[in-house]
């Protein structure tokens, strides 16, 4: 398919694909004249990946070529794939920030190991947890570590709910695949929580204001 017929079936503006192509996140295509060139359907998913991390995952681009590069390296074991798509998900747990205070990374840590999880990949989630705990209780708010109890358990259900997708028996995992449904699943989460927030507090807010005008009667 020319360049035109690619951009239709993916729904990427041309200048967009010269963009990927340029910035070497799409493989070049088949050379047919100069400055032409005819694309495949490994075209057309790599240009559906890309968009569905950049676009509707809102990764940044240093995030989308890191992805990308493990998904095209097959010497990369997908433990280490999950690694990268994780770092891109929560870059703060990458980034090295300010260290609290000893107790409460201390805590932290004490809560995270609590936990079972084989995390030694990712220890700085607890340095991470840490700030969150910090920052929560200088706010004035309820920063008890059994708080977070519901979350740990809602994460773990969330995770193995990702790879049970991924468990095929008789096929090869699609790499590429395999990132975008975890990208696209924690976006998934996020506005489902979100909409479930909106909802409660629209219940509670009318519940209390119920309440409030039984009380002027």
């Amino acid at each position: 398919m020319r360049i035109s017929d690619l951009s239709r079936r993916s729904g990427a503006p041309v200048p967009t694909i010269k963009f990927y192509l340029r910035e070497r996140l799409l493989m070049p295509g088949t050379p047919t004249a100069r400055n032409q060139a005819v694309y495949g359907e490994k075209h057309l998913r790599r240009v559906r990946l890309i968009r569905a991390l950049a676009g509707i995952g809102g990764l940044e681009l240093s995030s989308v070529r890191e992805l990308l590069a493990a998904v095209d390296d097959t010497r990369v074991p997908l433990t280490e794939v999950v690694g990268a798509v994780n770092r891109a998900l929560c870059p703060q747990a990458s980034r090295g920030t300010a260290p609290s205070p000893d107790e409460h990374a201390d805590e932290a840590a004490r809560y995270v190991d609590g936990l079972s999880w084989d995390h030694q990949r990712g220890r700085s989630g607890s340095q991470v947890l840490a700030e969150v705990i910090v920052a929560l209780r200088e706010l004035g708010c309820d920063a008890e570590l059994t708080a977070f109890d519901g979350l740990a358990a809602l994460a773990e259900q969330l995770a193995i709910a990702e790879l049970d997708l991924l468990a095929h028996k008789d096929a090869v995992i699609d790499r590429g695949a395999a990132v975008a449904q975890t990208v696209l699943l924690n976006v998934a989460f996020t506005v489902l929580h979100r909409m479930a927030h909106q909802h409660h507090a629209l219940l509670r807010h009318a519940a209390d204001t119920g309440h409030a005008a039984g009380r002027d009667d």
